[in-house]
C-alpha cells in the first residue's frame, strides 16, 4: 500500500514536470512571431524650449507594426537619437508600470504610432547642433535601440535602427 502511494506521487511529479515543459515549449513558439515586430521613426517635432534648464523637449513618434498572427504589447523602447550620425542623447518609452491588459494591444496586421518625449540638454551636445535643433533646422533624424515586445507567455527584445 505504501509502495503504491510512492508510485502515485512520482507519477504526479513527472506529470507536473511534463506539463510545465509543455507550457514552456508552447510559450517559446511565440518568439518567432514577436521578433517580426517592425519599428519606424516617423517624426521628431520640437515641443518646447526651457531657457532656465537649457533644455529642448521633442515629441518623438515611432510607428509600430505587427506583421505576425500573434497579438502583443510594447513594454519598452530604449533608444539613442541621432542627427547625421551625431548622438543627441538617449530616450525611453516605457509602459512597464502598466499591467499587460492595460497596454495598447497590437493585433495582427495593425500599425500604431507611439509618442515619447525626448529631452535634449544643451550641455550634452555641441552648441551649433543645439541651436539648429531649437530652430527646427534639423531634418534628418535616426534612432538606434532595443524594443521589448510582450505577449502573455513571452518577452522578446529586438534591436533596431531606423531613421528619416
Amino acid at each position: 500500500m505504501v509502495f503504491q502511494s510512492k508510485i502515485t506521487v512520482y507519477v504526479a511529479v513527472v506529470g507536473l514536470f511534463a506539463m510545465m515543459g509543455g507550457f514552456f515549449y508552447y510559450g517559446s513558439l511565440d518568439n518567432v512571431p514577436l521578433g517580426k515586430v517592425e519599428i519606424k521613426l516617423t517624426n521628431v517635432e520640437l515641443r518646447d524650449i526651457s531657457s532656465i534648464d537649457n533644455q529642448a523637449r521633442f515629441d518623438v513618434t515611432f510607428l509600430i507594426k505587427n506583421p505576425s498572427d500573434k497579438t502583443f504589447t510594447i513594454s519598452q523602447i530604449e533608444y539613442q537619437l541621432y542627427n547625421d550620425e551625431i548622438l543627441l542623447g538617449s530616450g525611453l518609452y516605457s509602459t512597464t508600470d502598466i499591467t499587460l491588459p492595460g497596454r495598447a494591444a497590437f493585433f495582427p496586421g495593425t500599425e500604431i504610432p507611439l509618442k515619447n518625449i525626448f529631452v535634449l540638454n544643451e550641455s550634452e551636445v555641441d552648441s551649433k547642433i543645439y541651436q539648429a535643433a531649437i530652430q527646427n533646422k534639423i531634418d534628418s533624424f535616426s534612432a538606434k535601440g532595443i524594443i521589448t515586445v510582450q505577449s502573455s507567455w513571452i518577452t522578446v527584445e529586438k534591436e533596431f535602427i531606423t531613421g528619416f
